[in-house]
């Protein structure tokens, strides 16, 4: 009786008409604190945290590199997580959830790339380079684009999410291979220094803002996963409509 009371529980909170009723009154303060997590951020890394010693001023692209970065391996693993609920338990919002979050997804990583090129010519030399971390960031938006490209693709909602979830599901093997590529392989890219066993590698008046900025994008990311969720429930009862109307 309590797995079907949870059952219950679980798809009711993913009913199209209870989520946009939730979102719209979440979309404003998500945004809001998104805002001043974000001003703060760059307050903190642009005006009161000192130069490196050996990057100099450099070092603030980190402030935006590290959360793009983050955020677009978050936003494939939420439409991989999403993406497999929908194909197990059907449910009504998660491959609208999957649908909503490639985009998004795909522009951070996108921006990781743009902000790490950037980064890496004063203190590489160059503006890209094969390296394991790059190559596997840069696999990630190409299947962010060829997960987009399969949804346009297939005209019929049912069979788009169905082939764009087992795209995207198998796609998930290479997060893990982006995150550890640091440590598997011998690579120009830095190892991890903020989750760290023994604790974070980077001074506090570095990882202030770093964090502030994280937890921002973070909170961004979500607002605009509810705002592109909204609009794709929105356009399929639209699309509900004219199916109607023309069988009418």
């Amino acid at each position: 009786m309590s797995d079907l009371t949870f059952t219950q529980r679980f798809h009711a909170f993913a009913n199209p008409a209870r989520f946009m009723a939730l979102s719209a009154r979440w979309l404003w303060p998500l945004g809001t604190v998104s805002f001043v997590l974000i001003a703060a951020g760059l307050w903190f890394g642009l005006i009161v945290s000192p130069a490196d010693y050996q990057q100099g001023e450099s070092v603030r692209i980190m402030y935006v590199h590290v959360p793009m970065a983050w955020l677009g391996m978050l936003g494939y693993m939420v439409m991989a997580g999403a993406s497999l609920v929908a194909l197990v338990f059907r449910h009504p919002l998660a491959d609208v959830c999957a649908k909503a979050a490639a985009p998004v997804g795909a522009v951070f990583c996108f921006l990781a790339l743009v902000t790490g090129a950037i980064w890496g010519k004063p203190m590489w030399g160059t503006w890209w380079v094969w390296d394991a971390r790059l190559t596997s960031m840069l696999i990630l938006l190409f299947l962010y684009l060829g997960y987009i490209a399969l949804w346009a693709t297939i005209e019929e909602p049912v069979r788009a999410g169905r082939a764009a979830a087992v795209l995207a599901l198998i796609g998930s093997i290479n997060v893990p291979v982006i995150h550890y590529s640091v440590v598997w392989w011998n690579t120009l890219h830095q190892p991890a220094s903020v989750f760290r066993v023994d604790g974070p590698q980077i001074a506090g008046a570095m990882l202030t803002p770093l964090l502030l900025m994280a937890v921002g994008f973070t909170f961004l990311f979500v607002t605009l996963l509810m705002v592109r969720m909204r609009s794709e429930v929105l356009r399929r009862r639209v699309r509900a409509l004219l199916l109607a109307t023309a069988e009418a």
